[in-house]
């Protein structure tokens, strides 16, 4: 059993337990009543004693309130265990996705994870449900077998001695539907991932006719899934079928049992039918032990694909060191290399708005060492002299924000998206900088129109600036810009590049783009090469004396 079943399990064991013993009371509850009716025949039906009989049924009575009571609190409270178990799980989930190390995205699609997060989980938690329903099953098989020994021991003997074998085939029949159902809900995570990631891309898919590409390969996807879901139902349509041919063989032995000592006369009549209803009960407690072993074999399997995701390494190593009171916002690059990047060293003085030029893998891979989603492979990355490998990766980003080119909007008003992490006063200037007043004076109910999912309603350049607005409403010391004004029209681009500047006076910018206008707003730019600096100097010089830099902002 994985650590991630156990925690699930020992999260929750008070209602767990509870529900349980309840439970299990039921069983013995519905157990007890073949043998009161037997006692009715033979203490009163076939004496005719009527006080006997008011006696008896009195005590049914009783029986059936109890097992009334019990069922509905049993159930509520392994229902209250999965639920809460579930939740547990996915709240450590979460913040296992969003920990400032990260590492558990990697390899992932979003929509993988969503589904772990949602089915995984649930599955988890319903072993609550299946562990009471189990331990409620093994304790009427258990208080049948007694009550079958008192009516006869041969037949209690037969129950009890024939549990432990027929619990080991149960465990058997159960391992090829564990392995199956990991791999139908690891194929299953990947298509709803796939099938995310197609729709999130719809308008480019369409823009750039690849429909019929992107539709065959989620077609693939999908038969696969379709496959490891057809394997999982083949073998537990094989453990239902199996169970139930090994119930049937159980109850036909207790019956055939029960028949011969009846028809030798060594039980009574009232016995007979107490054994008859006996054996009839016990039909219940295995299926129920039946459906239980495959929710474990399922649990199981879920609880591994958790358990894969809590442990994948974090992308980053953990800093204690503490950011000054006032960051100055002074970066300085040492002999970086990671991904595209070789060798680069480069320096960022503060309050400087510097410009960077470079391919999009290494723009990429420099971004993810800025933001610290990844540690450099060699070399040092400092702010204002302090290594970020000394540094919190959360207190990091609170001094350095990197927004991506393809950063998504959120559910919710337009100023809610830019309001989300904006500085006290920093929500107006960022608007105008960005241009997203403009946007925002476009839409029916200004600022406060409502946005569909990641901003669709908003067209590119919509989003963009909506976007950039938000990044320069959290005012951080040193702010990190990634072609944040690709979907603009070139009049629009200029404006935005004057109010960048503006706006961040006074604090660090890096920008890294091939506009010309956002690189003629820059103090000094960079120009990378094969993963290095080549050549550095303002736009203008750049423009009119490098042949390659030219040709990459001009193209």
């Amino acid at each position: 059993m994985s650590d991630v079943l156990k925690r699930a399990i020992t999260g929750q064991w008070r209602h767990s337990a509870g529900g349980s013993l309840l439970a299990a009371g039921h069983q013995v509850g519905e157990a007890l009543v073949p043998v009161v009716i037997g006692v009715v025949i033979d203490k009163a039906v076939s004496t005719g004693d009527s006080g006997a009989l008011l006696r008896w049924v009195g005590v049914l009575a009783v029986v059936f309130a109890v097992l009334s009571f019990s069922y509905r609190f049993s159930f509520r409270a392994a229902e209250r265990a999965s639920e809460q178990a579930a939740h547990g799980l996915r709240i450590e989930l979460t913040e296992r996705v969003l920990h400032p190390r990260g590492g558990a995205e990697h390899g992932r699609l979003p929509g993988e994870l969503v589904n772990i997060a949602s089915g995984d989980a649930k599955r988890v938690g319903a072993v609550h449900i299946a562990l009471t329903a189990g331990v409620a099953a093994l304790a009427g098989l258990v208080a049948g077998g007694f009550a079958l020994l008192w009516v006869s021991v041969p037949l209690g003997l037969v129950v009890l001695l024939g549990i432990p074998p027929l619990l080991l085939l149960a465990h058997l029949l159960g391992r090829p539907l564990e392995r199956r159902s990991g791999t139908e809900q690891e194929r299953a995570a990947h298509a709803s991932g796939v099938a995310a990631d197609l729709i999130s891309g719809l308008r480019v898919l369409k823009g750039l006719g690849a429909e019929a590409t992107a539709v065959s390969r989620y077609r693939r996807t999908s038969r696969d899934s379709l496959a490891a879901t057809l394997r999982a139902a083949r073998a537990q349509a094989w453990h239902d079928g199996g169970m139930l041919a090994l119930t049937g063989v159980f109850i036909a032995v207790v019956a055939l049992v029960g028949g011969r000592l009846a028809a030798s006369g060594d039980i009574t009549v009232g016995q007979l039918v107490a054994a008859v209803g006996l054996a009839q009960f016990l039909l219940t407690p295995l299926s129920i032990l039946a459906w239980a072993n495959g929710e474990l074999a399922q649990g199981r399997a879920s609880a591994a694909r958790i358990a894969a995701v809590l442990a994948t390494p974090p992308a980053v190593a953990d800093g204690a060191g503490a950011l000054p009171a006032q960051v100055r916002g002074e970066v300085r690059l040492r002999n970086v290399s990671h991904g595209a990047l070789n060798d680069l060293s480069l320096d960022v003085a503060p309050g400087e708005m510097l410009g960077i030029v470079a391919e999009p893998t290494a723009a990429t891979a420099l971004l993810r060492v800025l933001g610290r989603a990844a540690d450099p492979d060699e070399g040092v990355i400092t702010l204002d002299g302090l290594p970020f490998s000394e540094l919190d990766p959360a207190a990091i980003r609170t001094a350095v924000l990197v927004a991506e080119h393809d950063a998504d909007l959120f559910e919710g008003t337009l100023l809610d998206n830019v309001g989300a992490a904006a500085a006290p006063d920093g929500i107006v200037p960022a608007m105008s900088a960005a241009s997203a007043d403009e946007v925002a004076d476009s839409l029916p109910e200004g600022s406060g129109t409502a946005l569909t999912e990641r901003g669709r309603s908003l067209s590119g350049g919509q989003r963009q600036r909506v976007a950039l607005a938000r990044a320069l409403a959290a005012v951080p010391p040193v702010l990190v810009l990634h072609d944040p004004t690709t979907a603009v029209d070139a009049v629009t681009e200029a404006r935005i590049a004057a109010g960048i500047r503006e706006a961040r006076a006074g604090r660090t910018t890096i920008i890294v783009a091939t506009s010309p206008a956002l690189l003629a707003a820059a103090d000094r730019v960079v120009y990378v090469a094969d993963g290095t600096v080549v050549t550095e100097g303002t736009h203008a010089d750049l423009v009119h004396g490098d042949d390659a830099y030219r040709a990459t902002v001009l193209a």
